[in-house]
């Protein structure tokens, strides 16, 4: 079947994702990753590179006679990034290649309600307006990562409190003409591993699994498709009817077993110093056979309510990122045996390749960055109004 033409938005989108995931490219494999000729790209580069969205720097060429000028996203171009956790909501100013400019944490109520979290960002906003006046920088792009936001975005949010439209109205009537875009946590933590992470392991179609003070995760695909990122809540998979409460109101959730607060009490600590730890937690408190046998019980349970995922949506990959990747195989394959015990044929059966990858929890607003610039990358740069007519 023949592919289908793009429009110029979707080329674009392709060119920018493109060099957003590798870093950067010379034009012959660019040319190649995004299916033009390199004609076609080189004007397609000049109208770029003339936006201000790439800058072309030249590099010792890879290979004799090749290619010297490295393309890639200008870091001239600044996003805004607003990312709200259980403790407090952070913003942050930064470029396309995630670097941040500047950071500020406003805290949260230990039990906040819609008016106060929305007091938090209106706090934030007067923040990051601040910074954009007295540096005299125009946003191109805000992205909001919000814990438990559901996929139609709409204003209900079972996990921290927020009235999403009135959120909303905020941005607009403090920032007016910048693109915002709210997202799942679980899907700003995807795409800053999949832009941010060295040697990410999945370039196709993949299930990314987050396992940090929540645990949920996404399909990940394309990043020019519209359905390419589809949040799934399978951290609140009910195991036990009369197991410990879940943050969503529910009892026995998997992640009122495998979170960090859940992994703090069974540890011991607080989980305030479980988070100060950060990853030398692994190494800094003992365990006893007892918790470790208890922490693999645990780790099974979560690999059970990933391979039911995987029975319901099948794909042939599956990354893993949160504390459960700072353990040793030992440990780690508990939740392996969970995956296999589930899924239909188990892993090998069903061709699953299953990766660890670095935890990102505690650096925020780093992934709502990534939201951001993953977010004007797939509408190719374009004003956010011309999209529809692209």
């Amino acid at each position: 079947m023949p592919e289908q033409p793009r429009s110029r938005r979707q080329t674009r989108a392709a060119i920018l994702t493109h060099l957003l995931q590798s870093g950067g490219s010379f034009r012959p494999p660019l040319a190649k990753a995004v299916r033009l000729s390199e004609a076609s790209l080189s004007r397609i580069l000049f109208d770029l590179k003339a936006e201000g969205l790439i800058e072309e720097v030249r590099r010792p060429a890879p290979y004799v006679g090749g290619p010297t000028g490295l393309v890639s996203l200008d870091g001239a171009v600044t996003l805004a990034a607003f990312e709200l956790t259980t403790q407090r909501l952070s913003v942050g100013i930064g470029g396309l290649s995630g670097e941040l400019h500047d950071i500020g944490h406003v805290p949260l109520l230990k039990t906040p309600t819609a008016a106060t979290v929305g007091w938090a960002f209106r706090e934030a906003m007067t923040l990051l307006r601040d910074w954009t006046q007295r540096r005299r920088i125009s946003l191109a792009q805000i992205g909001v990562s919000i814990p438990g936001l559901g996929r139609s975005g709409t204003s209900s949010n079972p996990i921290i409190p927020c009235d999403i439209g009135r959120i909303s109205e905020m941005f607009g009537g403090t920032f007016a003409g910048a693109p915002v875009e709210f997202t799942n946590s679980v899907v700003a933590h995807a795409i800053f591993h999949r832009c941010r992470t060295e040697n990410y392991p999945f370039s196709g179609a993949h299930l990314f699994v987050f396992v940090g003070q929540g645990v949920a995760g996404t399909w990940m695909d394309d990043p020019v498709e519209d359905d390419a990122l589809q949040p799934v809540e399978l951290g609140h998979m009910v195991f036990e009817a009369d197991g410990p409460i879940c943050r969503c109101g529910h009892h026995g959730c998997v992640e009122a077993y495998t979170s960090l607060p859940a992994l703090a009490e069974l540890l011991g600590v607080a989980e305030a110093e479980l988070l100060q730890l950060g990853s030398e937690w692994v190494t800094e408190i003992p365990l006893s056979s007892r918790v470790r046998q208890e922490l693999r019980q645990r780790l099974f349970r979560l690999g059970l309510a990933i391979g039911n995922t995987l029975n319901v949506k099948p794909c042939k990959g599956v990354a893993i990122s949160g504390w459960p990747s700072l353990l040793a195989d030992d440990d780690r394959n508990a939740l392996v045996a969970g995956i296999d015990a589930c899924l239909l044929g188990g892993r090998k059966h069903a061709q699953v390749s299953l990766a660890f990858v670095p935890p990102s929890n505690g650096n925020d607003p780093r992934a709502a960055l990534a939201f951001a610039a993953f977010c004007l990358a797939c509408r190719g740069g374009m004003p956010a109004a011309s999209i529809e007519a692209a």
